[in-house]
């Protein structure tokens, strides 16, 4: 069962798999725990391992354009519905090939974790941050009253182009004020999740379109089928249809 599950979700770990199949195996008369589950998982070699690898770097800082205050984590604010934040990050993704490397650019809703916009390129360009933003306000039109986009302050996010979106849609302008990663945890943790559990193990990508290919296909998963801890282990979809959380968000 777990090898079925793990065809969709090859890096869906003990607790979730737990979670997702303790009911079945209960009614089977199989009483398994997290801890024997872990066991079990050890035994068969099913555990799953990260590895490390060397990385380009995504956030260029030194640029002449505005840094904006730090509307989130400077205030210890509490969101408890969605599109009241997103966070917006660029994360690489390794082709084979001359050019190495693309760039994802991911918006992301902070309450429900759903991924409401993004974008595949072969370069890090404004434009395709534009890209992704335009697909989060389409997709969410009706629902931009007192929102925040927050991001780091990366040339991008600060460029006259992206900003003047942000400003002709009335949402609010954060950033984070300092290089730390866990400044935007969540846009992080999203990355990781797409990455080494919905991208990689499917094996190497050789042009930016199939790997654009392959991340539309996880992106997918991770919004519709993959639950999350954050939000009950409810899907990120189901959650963004939710007109408040149960769960505050306390950054």
């Amino acid at each position: 069962m777990i090898n079925t599950h793990r065809k969709i979700m090859p890096k869906t770990g003990t607790v979730k798999l737990l979670k997702h199949f303790q009911q079945s195996w209960q009614s089977q008369g199989i009483d398994v725990g997290r801890d024997s589950l872990n066991t079990i998982l050890r035994t068969h070699n099913l555990l799953i391992r990260k590895r490390r690898r060397s990385i380009p770097k995504t956030t260029n800082s030194f640029h002449s354009f505005r840094r904006y205050a730090d509307l989130i984590n400077a205030n210890k604010n509490e969101f408890i519905k969605p599109n009241q934040v997103w966070v917006s990050d660029i994360t690489y993704i390794p082709i084979e090939g001359p050019n190495k490397w693309c760039y994802l650019f991911l918006i992301t809703d902070i309450v429900s974790k759903k991924i409401v916009g993004y974008y595949l390129s072969g370069n890090m360009s404004t434009k395709s941050a534009i890209n992704a933003l335009s697909m989060a306000i389409e997709t969410n039109r009706k629902n931009l009253d007192c929102l925040i986009h927050h991001s780091d302050r990366g040339i991008q996010y600060c460029s006259e182009s992206y900003v003047s979106m942000l400003e002709k849609n009335n949402i609010q302008i954060s950033m984070t004020q300092s290089g730390n990663p866990y400044d935007n945890a969540v846009a992080e943790r999203i990355n990781g999740i797409l990455k080494h559990e919905l991208i990689y193990p499917f094996g190497k990508m050789y042009s930016v379109d199939q790997a654009r290919e392959r991340t539309e296909k996880a992106i997918y998963t991770y919004n519709n089928l993959r639950t999350h801890m954050g939000v009950n282990f409810l899907t990120p979809t189901i959650a963004h249809q939710k007109d408040k959380q149960t769960i505050k968000i306390n950054l």
